[in-house]
């Protein structure tokens, strides 16, 4: 686009890829640079953009630890599931980032972290073998109640209460030692009953496609199945463990998805714990992130940096 200079409406610079930046430019040269989504100048050596603005904002996604399933026992919430645009940031400011990790066995999750935003961890499955409640532990999304002759409660999601919502409510058992524990909630829909052949479902998790593709986050576990005929409940899309029959051993929910993980159906196999979370923030390609004290991964693409937390606690400083 060539320069515009108009009385009424200013001086629309003319514009270009990085690709295709003029080849010999003059010191002082400026135009728009599409690739960057910013206003640039050359030098004399290099192109430079435009100083920022003092504040900008950014899109985020902020996941929970899903928790842990329980033992002869219900499938672990999903980890509180946050996501939103236009956060403003301050350059220079140090913003707070944590990942939390998925809940051991019989353990809720823990809370991620991006500055005000806190997504909570996943609730535990009830158990019904070595202690502990029946009911499914509250969180970011409940987990399923346990195997046992007592009916129990699934856990109540949005725990402490949230708004905007984070995860629902986790699945109930049958009431009967023999049949299925409840299935953990997730993201997107609530953990499914025990049946006399089946562990309650997982909960299904939420879409985000904040990182360039479009990925399922936060489902819950599935419950565990006492004796066969039947089947443990299936984990949650979006990274639910599934739950196991008998003595087998349940499905752990999915490293940095915020799954919870699955109950067995007695108290011998091995319960399985829940997945840790994630925290993700984009923001322009003309900005520097600075990082401290976290494990993390940065791709830049079509004018926009998104960066990925998959462990930690630190922080993040933005600057131009």
């Amino acid at each position: 686009m060539p320069a515009v200079i108009n009385g009424t409406n200013g001086i629309g610079l003319p514009s270009w890829t990085t690709a295709t930046r003029p080849s010999a430019p003059a010191v002082g040269q400026m135009g728009y640079n599409t690739t960057i989504g910013s206003p640039e100048y050359y030098d004399g050596f290099v192109w430079a953009p435009f100083t920022a603005q003092p504040a900008t904002t950014l899109e985020y996604l902020v996941v929970a630890g899903g928790g842990g399933g329980g033992a002869q026992g219900g499938g672990g919430g999903a980890g509180g599931y946050r996501s939103g645009t236009g956060f403003t940031i301050n350059l220079g400011t140090n913003y707070t980032v944590t990942v939390g990790g998925g809940g051991a066995a019989n353990t809720s999750g823990s809370n991620s972290v991006f500055d005000t935003i806190t997504s909570t961890g996943g609730g535990n499955g009830g158990r019904g073998s070595g202690g502990g409640s029946i009911n499914g532990g509250n969180g970011g999304s409940g987990g399923g109640s346990a195997v046992t002759a007592t009916v129990g409660t699934g856990g109540t999601g949005n725990s402490p209460a949230t708004t905007p919502s984070q995860g629902t409510n986790g699945g109930v058992n049958t009431g009967s030692a023999n049949y299925g524990g409840g299935g953990g909630g997730g993201a997107f829909s609530a953990g499914g009953n025990g049946t006399t052949v089946l562990g309650g479902a997982g909960g299904a998790g939420n879409t985000s496609s904040i990182t360039g593709t479009a990925t399922v986050y936060a489902g819950g576990g599935g419950g565990g199945l006492f004796a066969t005929p039947g089947t443990g409940g299936t984990g949650g899309s979006g990274g639910g463990g599934a739950g196991s029959v008998g003595n087998a051993s349940s499905t752990a929910g999915s490293t940095n998805t915020g799954g919870g993980g699955g109950g067995t159906g007695t108290s011998v196999g091995t319960v399985a714990a829940g997945g840790s979370g994630i925290v993700v923030l984009k923001c322009s390609s003309a900005l520097t992130a600075t990082i401290v004290g976290l494990t993390s991964s940065t791709v830049t693409s079509g004018g926009f940096k998104v960066t990925t937390f998959t462990a930690g606690t630190g922080t993040i400083t933005f600057s131009n």
